[in-house]
């Protein structure tokens, strides 16, 4: 049942985000350049981001260490996939999400060493959101979604203790 969920939206997200980029890095060259799309409030811009959200840089090695960083994210988001219960359909949305925008940026952070591939540029004049992508956006909706899931989880439903296992 949750790979019904999980599967589909993974591929999707992914490959939306990976066709994104290739038509962003096709068509909106050199980089830096605004090219407005209704009006000031939505451009695309092309940028190569060598850090992580919100330009978070940690110098020449911040590639391979958001490269591991996003590896082991990954793994994580893979248990927590594997332990959810069956049918727990916005647990699994949510970490299905995470995953596929984890995915997508990992693969430019091995494909562009320059960094991942942003263009998506809002904001009202000079007060701009930092420039985003496809997988951005599905890691904040699954991150929110994913803070909320577990937020109201029942803890006595949500993982067996040594008190009720054994009984």
């Amino acid at each position: 049942m949750n790979a019904l969920i999980y599967w589909p939206v993974m591929i999707v997200v992914v490959l939306s985000d990976i066709i994104t980029k290739q038509i962003a890095v096709a068509t909106l060259s050199p980089a830096g350049v605004p090219r407005p799309v209704w009006g000031e409030v939505l451009r695309w811009t092309l940028v190569y981001n060598p850090g992580a959200a919100f330009g978070l840089y940690l110098g020449s090695y911040s590639r391979w260490i958001f490269l591991t960083l996003s590896v082991a994210a990954l793994i994580i988001l893979w248990r927590m996939y594997r332990q959810s219960v069956s049918g727990d359909t916005t647990r699994v949305l949510a970490v299905a999400l995470v995953s596929a925008g984890a995915l997508g940026n990992l693969i430019d952070r091995i494909r562009h060493e320059y960094g991942v591939v942003d263009f998506i540029d809002v904001g009202i004049g000079t007060s701009r959101w930092p420039t985003f992508n496809i997988a951005d956006m599905a890691v904040s909706a699954g991150a929110f979604l994913l803070a909320y899931v577990l937020w109201n989880e029942d803890p006595e439903t949500a993982a067996p203790t040594a008190s009720n296992s054994a009984a």
